[in-house]
């Protein structure tokens, strides 16, 4: 049976952004957990003998195939039963097995770990979702999912320079543990501060008696997603794009500390900075912006992710190039800006053309295509490239890979171009906004 819920969506203004800065910190935790292995990789590395392609299936593959899959059976339960407990337990799996990681000795333990961590966070990002869209009208939520889409910035910036700081001084093993059990805190602090909304509560004058529809079978729910033109469309915009910007999340300090000259120390002092405030940046104006851009055309939506990977473009060129980690990371800065603004106008296409009672399993099946593609393929990827050209260019390798990114970046420009034209034929996204 369903659990009951309160008026919270007609709560203080104060209050839902209460809400969804708790949603993005837990976010940040969560991301941070995710991105540790990055921070860590050349010091695992050394002790424990991998190569670039294990270590890209560290990164990716391991967490991505579980993470994916997981998160469908968690947003059918999530779209029928109390969100917040779910998110709750999700957190405490992924921050104890993020702990676990510290004990590894060798490969099978490691990316077992990581499969659990895949796992345990599969809860958090679709309830919340959810969450965001039961506290902010249609046209404001851009901007609310756009703050919580700020854990990913800042997650990567605290897993860089906490993760990084702690493991410089106290090993890589120790890093694992500082970051990961701080998160069963914070599933405490969920389950006292957040109150469960009423479902489809904001949408009832747009959208009548569908707001409080029940939730359909997950097949058919999943059917009805992949049927939708621009559902689909987005989807697989958003999975090359995230291809980019995960392989280059994952092999950045890497790249920054076996090609460039950047120690573990410099790392957690400056690439943590440069990724945390360009993410920081990148991710709201994408909200902001399609916020008040899509008022006069919804194809905007997709027109600023477009927009943003062409202009990435001649700076992974000037990184490639740079001689030195400071005019590398000077370039680097343009593409950490650029490569987050896909997310959150995709996430409000998203939550504004299911009904409500859907929303939790169209963000799921999003980031099922999202990380299937972009965290399962793009690390593993740029790591086999490197270990291929590793004979020729030795650490220098990973420049090649780099290079190879460039076909995948024009891929992702046309896909977000067709996006955009789907969108402005889909005459359920327009009664929303």
């Amino acid at each position: 049976m369903t659990t009951a819920t309160t008026a919270a969506p007609t709560a203080a203004k104060g209050y839902r952004y209460l809400v969804v800065g708790l949603l993005a910190v837990v976010y940040t935790f969560n991301f941070m957990d995710r991105q540790i292995m990055p921070t860590l990789a050349e010091s695992i590395r050394k002790e424990l003998h991998f190569s670039d392609t294990a270590l890209g299936a560290l990164s990716g593959l391991t967490f991505a195939v579980f993470y994916t899959t997981c998160g469908i059976p968690v947003a059918w339960l999530s779209d029928r039963f109390k969100r917040v407990w779910i998110m709750a337990a999700a957190c405490t799996i992924w921050s104890l097995f993020t702990a676990s990681c510290g004990l590894a000795t060798n490969f099978a333990q490691l990316a077992l770990a990581r499969i659990m961590v895949g796992a345990g966070e599969a809860g958090g990002s679709p309830p919340s979702y959810s969450l965001v869209s039961d506290y902010f009208p249609a046209k404001e939520r851009g901007v609310g999912l756009a703050i919580y889409s700020l854990g990913v910035p800042l997650g990567t910036m605290m897993g860089v320079a906490f993760g990084g700081g702690v493991a410089a001084a106290y090993g890589w093993r120790m890093a694992f543990f500082a970051v990961g059990l701080p998160g069963v805190a914070l599933a405490l602090l969920m389950l006292l501060i957040i109150r469960e909304p009423k479902r489809g509560g904001l949408d009832e004058m747009t959208l009548g008696a569908e707001a409080h529809a029940p939730a359909p079978p997950a097949f058919e729910a999943i059917a009805s997603f992949v049927r939708n033109r621009t559902l689909l469309c987005t989807a697989i915009a958003c999975g090359l794009s995230a291809f980019v910007g995960y392989a280059m999340l994952s092999w950045n300090q890497p790249l920054l500390m076996r090609v460039k000259g950047m120690s573990l120390k410099q790392a957690a002092a400056y690439y943590s900075l440069v990724a945390g405030v360009t993410g920081v940046i990148g991710t709201f104006a994408s909200g902001w912006l399609a916020d008040k851009l899509s008022t006069r055309d919804r194809r905007w939506y997709s027109w600023i992710p477009a927009i943003a990977f062409t202009l990435s473009i001649p700076a992974l060129a000037g990184l490639i190039w740079a001689p030195t980690w400071q005019i590398a990371l000077m370039f680097m800065a343009v593409p950490a800006l650029l490569n987050n603004m896909y997310l959150a106008p995709a996430l409000a296409v998203v939550q504004n053309a299911v009904p409500p009672g859907q929303r939790t399993m169209a963000g799921a099946i999003l980031l099922f295509v999202l990380n299937l593609i972009g965290l399962g393929g793009g690390p593993i990827f740029l790591g086999r490239v490197s270990d291929m050209a590793k004979a020729q260019y030795g650490d220098h390798s990973l420049l090649v890979g780099y290079a190879a990114l460039g076909p995948a970046i024009v891929v992702a420009i046309i896909a977000h171009l067709v996006t955009a034209n789907s969108i402005a034929r889909d005459k359920r996204l327009a009664a929303t906004l």
